[in-house]
């Protein structure tokens, strides 16, 4: 997880590398282990599809230079009015390990028609989650970002004090003399 100044250093990387006919506005930059997603509004006036042609080069170009510096796919999308539109992102794998009585809500997800397999239906519950406790997850996320920066402001734990040898703690020798 990276801090809010992770954060916002890496939305002005983007926003000073992106040309200023991309988006009208750099709306969101969104960043996990696996993926960076960039989201901008265009104008109203601009379909989605043309967008995607128009500034297709320009993407490509900007995305190479961001996955070689942070080591992380690079996605896009657009906001159009309230609706977000994200372009070709990941579908990462993700290991998990359930009880019966977990496996068995994902199945009845399933046989409902509610999701294709358990990891649709997987991915529908987290989905689901997010956006009946956005707040709470706003807060998670607020309170992470203070521990990194307290952390950050602490002691440098690699730096520890030299402690003087004495013959006794000669670690060159193998066993009694």
């Amino acid at each position: 997880m990276i801090t809010a100044e992770q954060r916002e250093e890496l939305r002005g990387w983007f926003a000073g590398r992106l040309p200023v006919d991309v988006y009208e506005e750099l709306v969101e930059v969104v960043v996990d282990r696996e993926e960076i997603t960039v989201v901008g509004r265009i104008p109203a006036n601009e379909s989605v599809e043309a967008f995607r042609e128009r500034t297709r080069e320009q993407r490509i170009e900007v995305a190479r230079e961001a996955e070689r510096l942070y080591r992380r796919k690079v996605a896009w999308g657009v906001r159009v009015g309230e609706e977000r539109v994200l372009f070709t992102h990941l579908a990462v794998p993700v290991m998990t390990r359930l009880r019966q009585s977990e496996r068995q809500v994902l199945d009845l997800l399933v046989a409902g028609g509610v999701a294709r397999s358990r990891a649709d239906a997987l991915a529908w519950c987290v989905r689901l989650v997010g956006r009946n406790t956005e707040s709470w997850l706003a807060e998670l996320r607020d309170s992470l970002d203070r521990v990194q920066r307290v952390r950050a402001q602490g002691p440098d734990v690699t730096d520890t004090p030299h402690t003087p040898r004495t013959p006794d703690s000669d670690s060159r020798k193998s066993g009694p003399e």
